[in-house]
């Protein structure tokens, strides 16, 4: 089985937790980046604003392409209690694809949104996720997370 894990990050949580994965069940692994800049306070701020705002954003040239994968596992900070945008329009760019795959979410929050974020995921994609898991910014960060990624990946 062939799986990709294709996640965004801001500040490297989630890009952490996608790398373990990723060398946990020797798979592909795709950054999408945000053409868009979303360094810093006032940043962060417009960032929350347009992920509540369901809004799409431009993202850099993707090097794998989901068709050639079995499974899929999606990884997203949460932002306003949802997905990002640069995910959202990976998403959207690639509906037909992932509905049929085998696919699975992760997110990595400072406090809660996974439950709503999950949601989207399925909605926009229309189809529910294999497994799902959250992790809070401090487990990463403090390599206390390992155990959790563990379980979820033997769900996939």
């Amino acid at each position: 089985m062939k799986i990709l894990v294709v996640y965004y990050s801001r500040t490297g949580t989630t890009k952490k937790v996608a790398e373990y994965m990723a060398n946990r069940m020797s798979a592909h692994i795709e950054e999408i980046i945000d053409k868009k800049n979303r360094a810093g306070p006032i940043r962060y701020i417009t960032a929350g604003k347009d992920a509540s705002l369901k809004k799409i954003t431009k993202i850099q040239p993707l090097k794998r392409n989901p068709q050639d994968y079995d499974i899929i596992i999606l990884g997203n900070p949460v932002w306003a209690w949802t997905i990002t945008p640069a995910l959202r329009i990976y998403i959207k760019e690639n509906k037909d694809i992932l509905k049929n795959k085998s696919i699975s979410f992760f997110c990595t929050m400072g406090g809660s949104g996974s439950k709503r974020s999950f949601a989207v995921m399925q909605k926009l994609i229309g189809k529910k996720p294999r497994a799902t898991l959250t992790l809070l910014t401090k487990e990463v960060w403090n390599n206390q997370f390992e155990d959790k990624a563990r379980e979820f990946l033997r769900k996939i």
